[in-house]
């Protein structure tokens, strides 16, 4: 067994804060809320079983998938825009319009949640900013507009969110690939989607697929977005969890539902973890 020598004493005493916050703010409340889940009055064990986890899927087993279906088609979305983003910066031929692109992808990133809830409430409408546009233009009359306040503005929301973040990670994986390997494509007369797909996004996988998962687990833990623009049923975990504590106080299906979404996060979390450890190793 080694020594605590100074140094060992010192490395501990840095690391002690962090060590200590990490506990305090997330494996005990973590570890509460998952017992919280198993707890119901005479069960086995003190008080522990599987009501809860019952309930939740009897009653909410609907917006589980619908949950699953939205944050899974939003992420595959929010993939294929990253990649045209950063690739039209990389391969794109016009300087000027690359410049607009790159000032303006990146202003969605630093609009809060519950502002893009309530800027594509109002957008989205039926009266809305779009419809009403539209109808200017003579595209549609007013009794063909339809409101977008369903799954497809979330939909919208959490792409038009997360996509700048996930575009300025793989724009910025692709500006470092070797350029060599871009213009023999060229010469050889590739086309640039060709190059795109075949050359360029193997060499960023790593990073788009981290940006993927990044995504995910975020979209997964926003209440504002689906709670202002999708007021019917199914809707997502997160407002289920919201109405079953405030409208009342069950805090046991609650911690349920939030431990479903935890496995749902944490099947994406593994493969994230995979990564880091191989590039690691």
């Amino acid at each position: 067994m080694p020594s605590l020598t100074p140094q060992r004493l010192l490395g501990l005493f840095l690391v002690l804060p962090a060590l200590a916050m990490v506990v305090l703010f997330f494996i005990v409340p973590l570890s509460a809320s998952v017992i919280g889940a198993f707890e119901v009055e005479g069960g086995f064990m003190g008080g522990l079983g599987l009501d809860n986890i019952i309930k939740a899927f009897d009653f909410y087993a609907q917006d589980m998938l619908f949950t699953l279906v939205i944050v899974s088609l939003s992420t595959l979305l929010i993939a294929l825009f990253s990649i045209g983003i950063g690739g039209y910066l990389t391969l794109g031929e016009n300087p000027r319009a690359i410049a607009i692109l790159r000032w303006l992808y990146r202003w969605p990133m630093f609009i809060p949640f519950i502002v893009v809830g309530q800027v594509l409430r109002t957008f989205l409408a039926k009266n809305g900013l779009m419809n009403g546009t539209f109808v200017a233009m003579g595209l549609i009359t007013p009794m063909q507009a339809t409101s977008l306040l369903d799954w497809r503005g979330i939909v919208i929301a959490f792409v038009w969110k997360q996509t700048p973040f996930v575009a300025l990670l793989v724009a910025g994986a692709m500006a470092s690939i070797d350029r060599g390997t871009i213009e023999a494509a060229r010469n050889l007369g590739a086309s640039r989607l060709r190059i795109l797909f075949e050359i360029v996004v193997p060499q960023v996988a790593t990073t788009l697929l981290v940006g993927m998962i990044l995504s995910f687990v975020t979209m997964m833990s926003v209440l504002s977005v689906p709670l202002m623009i999708n007021a019917q049923s199914p809707t997502m975990l997160t407002t289920d969890i919201a109405f079953r504590i405030n409208a009342y106080g069950d805090y046991g299906v609650a911690n349920a539902l939030g431990l479903v979404s935890l496995l749902m996060a944490s099947g994406v979390a593994l493969v994230y973890l995979r990564i880091a450890m191989r590039e690691r190793s």
